[in-house]
């Protein structure tokens, strides 16, 4: 009779570890199915939200937002408000004019304006990277006047 009470406690406890891992099986399967569904919707959203970006010109010497770029950065911030997890480089450069050191400097205070211009408007700041590339990328030729306006810019795009 002990022999076969061990028996069937033995069989109720391996009744009980099948359903307990299968019961594990379900619910990891479910989370995996949760997570790659919730990597597709984040991955659809940053595809979504990469079709926009924004460019914001400055005066010579300038890294003051005008009207024309506020408008634009709030154009851009608008298209931004249903995509709360995108990040966003922002990108300062300047025209040929004046000493590298001076165009590094500006293209920083551009890049910055920007940001600062972005976080006023509820982006969070740990989603705006801000980098300064001085002259190093010239959108256009430096030799007229025209070029020179295009390249005094700053960049904002989705990462």
């Amino acid at each position: 009779m002990t022999a076969r009470l061990f028996s069937l406690l033995g069989l109720a406890a391996l009744a009980c570890q099948t359903g307990y891992n299968n019961a594990y099986d379900a619910e990891y399967k479910r989370l995996e199915q949760q997570q790659a569904a919730q990597q597709a919707a984040e991955s659809a959203a940053h595809s979504e939200a990469s079709r926009y970006a924004a460019v914001v010109y400055f005066q010579t010497g300038s890294a003051v937002l005008d009207e024309a770029a506020t408008r634009q950065l709030n154009w851009f911030v608008g298209k931004m408000g249903p995509y709360p997890q995108a990040t966003f480089d922002v990108q300062g450069f300047a025209d040929s004019t004046g000493s590298e050191a001076t165009n590094q400097t500006l293209s920083n205070q551009r890049a910055q304006a920007v940001s600062q211009y972005l976080q006023s408007q509820g982006i969070q700041g740990s989603r705006i990277y801000a980098a300064a590339f001085s002259t190093s990328s010239p959108a256009a030729s430096n030799t007229t006047a025209q070029g020179r306006r295009d390249n005094r810019r700053v960049e904002i795009t989705v990462r």
